[in-house]
């Protein structure tokens, strides 16, 4: 498979995010940027979720459709060509992170998907549910994890 990279001019990888892009913070989307996707690439898929929340991973991000040819995504952005679907808070787009207080550093992996052709999800899909739905289209993944937690 080949691979793709993704990075963010935000923060680094394994590194906190910033409180602007946070739910207590100015809730806006950081800054992506990838490599080239690989030949054959139909779309390309966001996903953020945060394993670490209570009960099922959380998704704070899910955009489905971008165009293959981009490089990234501007702060406060959607991804060029994209569809936002609903976050775990019910609204479409970014929701940044917003762990309980005082339960620990959350990880938010931030993963862009290459895949060889338009993915199908039903409303409101849950992270597992992206995971299963890219399976067999994926072409190269891309992992970017920053962490943040409330006190």
């Amino acid at each position: 498979m080949t691979g793709i990279q993704l990075t963010s001019a935000a923060f680094t990888d394994h590194a906190e995010i910033p409180r602007r892009y946070s739910g207590e913070g100015e809730d806006v989307s950081p800054p992506l940027t990838w490599t080239a996707a690989p030949g054959g690439t139909a779309e390309l898929l966001l996903l953020c979720e945060d394993p670490d929340a209570p009960g099922p991973t959380f998704v704070h991000w899910l955009v489905t459709g971008i165009d293959p040819w981009t490089g990234g995504v501007e702060e406060g952005h959607e991804p060029h060509g994209g569809t936002s679907w609903p976050n775990g808070f019910g609204r479409p787009g970014w929701g940044g992170p917003m762990p309980p207080p005082g339960h620990g550093p959350h990880r938010y992996f931030f993963r862009l998907y290459a895949l060889s052709q338009p993915v199908r999800l039903r409303d409101r899909p849950s992270a597992d549910a992206v995971h299963s739905a890219v399976q067999d289209k994926e072409l190269a993944r891309a992992t970017l994890v920053g962490t943040y937690q409330r006190l």
